[in-house]
């Protein structure tokens, strides 16, 4: 049984990850192949206690170091308790956010070195890294108007602009380096004009 394929979706609040997800999800079930849906942080009971702490509106006075931390542990169970096992039985992995959003979000966002990101990146995940990555980069002010009617803002949505304007410079920088495998979509498109562009992304990485 060859190894499943791990494809990670990325983007600043608002971009359109969730509807995009969906989509995905409808595509591989289409031509039969089996697949995991799951997001970061979470996954797991673990994970999803830890999302809990780390984006609620009302929690405050995490230090910058504690919530790199606290990403990367959630990121280890994950690793070990869903998405390693399902590539190893031939699975395809979806999962919405991964690495990238920490180098962004940690890294742009807080000022995180990302040599340091770069060790718990190494440690946690030893050489996994996604197949592709779908960006999707819209601007900023449109992206959190968009959030901004779907519910009330988690503790990073209640962020400054210009947390977000770092957060999505730092995305862009790394598909600049990485063109290959961080595939950028246009969020400001229409849904169908942003379904036409996955599909054909799709279509080149599906075997």
């Amino acid at each position: 049984m060859s190894a499943g394929r791990f494809i990670t979706l990325e983007g600043i609040e608002g971009a359109g990850k969730s509807t995009s997800l969906e989509f995905i999800q409808r595509q591989l079930r289409s031509v039969g192949i089996p697949h995991l849906v799951t997001r970061e942080p979470g996954g797991t009971d673990l994970g999803e206690a830890l999302r809990e702490i780390l984006l609620h509106r009302n929690r405050t006075g995490i230090c910058v170091d504690s919530e790199l931390l606290l990403m990367f542990a959630a990121r280890a169970q994950h690793l070990d308790e869903r998405i390693r096992p399902a590539l190893e039985d031939g699975s395809w992995v979806v999962c919405d956010r991964f690495t990238d959003a920490t180098y962004a979000y940690q890294g742009g966002g807080r000022g995180v070195p990302d040599e340091r990101i770069r060790i718990l990146e190494n440690w946690v995940q030893g050489e996994l890294r996604p197949d592709l990555t779908l960006l999707f980069d819209i601007p900023v002010d449109q992206g959190l108007a968009r959030a901004g009617k779907r519910s009330a803002p988690d503790r990073f949505e209640r962020e400054q602009q210009e947390f977000f304007e770092r957060v999505r410079r730092h995305y862009l920088a790394a598909a600049a380096c990485e063109p290959s495998r961080i595939r950028v979509i246009d969020g400001a498109l229409t849904p169908d004009q942003v379904q036409d562009r996955i599909r054909v992304i799709l279509q080149e990485f599906l075997p």
